[in-house]
C-alpha cells in the first residue's frame, strides 16, 4: 500500500511527467523537454542490491540504524528522490537486484522498481554483474525488465541482428512542443550491457563492452549526428579503465576504493572520443567512489552507492546523481537547443542534501575551459 505522502506526490507527478512525454507514433513515448522551464531532468540509480524486501537487512551501516534498516528503505530513498528532484527520466544503472540473496528475481525486480512504475515517471535499466545471480539468466532478466510499466528498457537494437549483451539501445529526447526542435533529438542517451563476468579463461576479473555494441555505437551516433549534432549521454555499470586517471587533484567527489573495471582495455573510451557527442559517462559498481572526472573533454562520473543491501562505508551516506540538461532561449522566448549540462548528488540524510554540483558541458567554451562549480540550494 502507498503510505498518504507516496500517494499524493504520484498523483502530482503524474501531471507532471504528461508535460515532457508524448507519443511517438508507435505507442511509447517520445521523451522530451519541458515546455515550462526547458529541462530535461535524470535521476541516475546505482546499485539498489534489492533482495526480498522488509527481511533483507542492510548492510554497512551505523549500529543506531541497523535494527529498522531494510530494502525498504533504498524504496524510501527512491520516493524521497522523485518527489524532492522530479527527474524526467530514472536510469537504474546495474545490479539492481543482488541475485545471490534474492529469493525469486522476478518478485525482486518488481519491488526494485516499484517506485519508478508507481510514479508513472519514464525508466530506464541496464544489467551490472549480480542481476543475473538469482533465478533468471541474464537475457531473461532484461526480458521482464523490457515488459514491465513504464519502461523504455529495450532488450537490444531493432534490427541488429549480432550484438553481445542484452540491453544495449538509445533513447531520442526531442525539443519541445510548438519548437523548430519538436520533431528532432537534441539529446541522446545511450545504454550499454558492460557485462558480468569475463568468459575468456586467460582473462580474470569483470566483463566488457565487446566490439559488436562498439561498432552499433559507432553507427547509432554517426546516424544521430547526420540530422543534428547533439550532446549525448552514456550509461552502463562497470566502470572504464580510463577512471584510473583521476586523483584528488582532478576530480569532484570522493574516490575510496580502487577502480573496479575489467582487466584487459576494450578501446570503448576512444571509441567515445573519435565519436564526439558524448559529454559525459555515468557508471555504478564501486559504491563508495562518486567522482567525476573530465578526460579528453568527457566526464567519467559514478553514481555513487544507493542500495541499503548493498556493501558501502558506515556513516557515509547513501547517494544518488541527477544530471540537468538545460535549453537556450532563443527569439521570440522559444526554446532551442541544449545550452548546457549540469551534474549534483543528493545524500539519504535529513535534508537530501545537495553536493558537488557541477557543469559537465556548456556550449559556450569559456564555461567548459573553467569547468565551473555550480551553487546548489538544499
Amino acid at each position: 500500500m502507498l503510505s498518504r505522502i507516496q500517494f499524493i506526490f504520484v498523483l502530482v507527478l503524474c501531471s507532471y511527467s504528461s508535460l515532457i512525454a508524448s507519443s511517438n507514433g508507435s505507442g511509447a513515448k517520445q521523451l522530451r523537454f519541458n515546455r515550462k522551464n526547458g529541462e530535461f531532468r535524470v535521476l541516475q540509480v546505482a546499485d539498489m542490491h534489492y533482495a526480498d524486501g522488509r527481511i533483507t537487512p542492510c548492510e554497512d551501516v551505523l549500529p543506531t540504524q541497523f535494527a529498522h534498516c531494510t530494502d525498504l528503505n533504498t524504496s524510501d530513498f527512491i520516493y524521497r528522490m522523485i518527489e524532492a528532484e522530479k527527474p524526467d527520466l530514472i536510469v537504474f544503472t546495474g545490479d539492481n537486484i543482488f541475485g545471490f540473496d534474492a529469493t525469486d528475481a522476478v518478485k525482486s525486480m518488481n519491488a526494485a522498481f516499484a517506485p519508478a512504475i508507481k510514479s508513472k515517471i519514464p525508466w530506464a535499466a541496464v544489467l551490472g554483474n549480480h542481476d543475473q545471480e538469482s533465478t533468471l539468466s541474464r537475457e531473461n532478466v532484461m526480458k521482464h525488465i523490457v515488459g514491465m510499466e513504464n519502461t523504455l528498457s529495450q532488450l537490444n537494437p531493432i534490427g541488429v541482428d549480432v550484438i553481445d549483451g542484452f540491453g544495449n539501445y538509445n533513447l531520442e529526447i526531442h525539443g519541445v512542443e510548438g519548437s523548430s526542435f519538436v520533431n528532432k533529438s537534441i539529446l541522446n542517451l545511450y545504454f550499454l550491457d558492460s557485462g558480468d563476468y569475463s568468459t575468456v579463461p586467460s582473462i580474470p576479473g569483470y566483463g566488457w563492452i565487446k566490439p559488436s555494441q562498439q561498432f552499433w555505437f559507432q553507427q547509432t551516433s554517426k546516424k544521430l549526428q547526420k540530422t543534428l549534432k547533439a550532446p549525448g549521454l552514456a550509461y552502463f555499470h562497470i566502470p572504464l579503465p580510463e577512471y584510473a586517471n583521476f586523483d584528488s587533484s582532478n576530480f569532484t567527489g570522493v574516490r575510496q576504493e580502487g577502480i573496479s573495471s575489467a582487466s584487459v582495455n576494450s578501446g570503448f573510451f576512444t571509441t567515445l572520443v573519435g565519436a564526439g557527442d558524448v559529454k559525459a559517462v555515468f557508471t555504478g559498481h564501486d559504491h563508495i567512489n562518486d567522482f567525476c572526472g573530465e578526460l579528453t573533454g568527457i566526464h567519467l562520473c559514478y553514481g555513487g552507492g544507493f542500495g541499503y543491501h548493498a556493501y558501502g562505508k558506515a556513516g557515509w551516506s547513501r547517494r544518488a546523481r541527477m544530471v540537468v540538461v538545460s535549453l537556450e532561449k532563443v527569439s521570440h522566448g522559444e526554446w532551442g537547443a541544449v545550452k548546457s549540462i549540469k551534474t549534483w548528488k543528493r545524500l539519504d540524510d535529513k535534508n537530501l542534501t545537495a553536493i558537488d554540483g557541477l557543469v559537465l558541458w556548456s556550449q559556450h567554451p569559456s564555461v567548459n575551459r573553467r569547468k565551473k562549480p555550480i551553487h546548489l540550494i538544499n
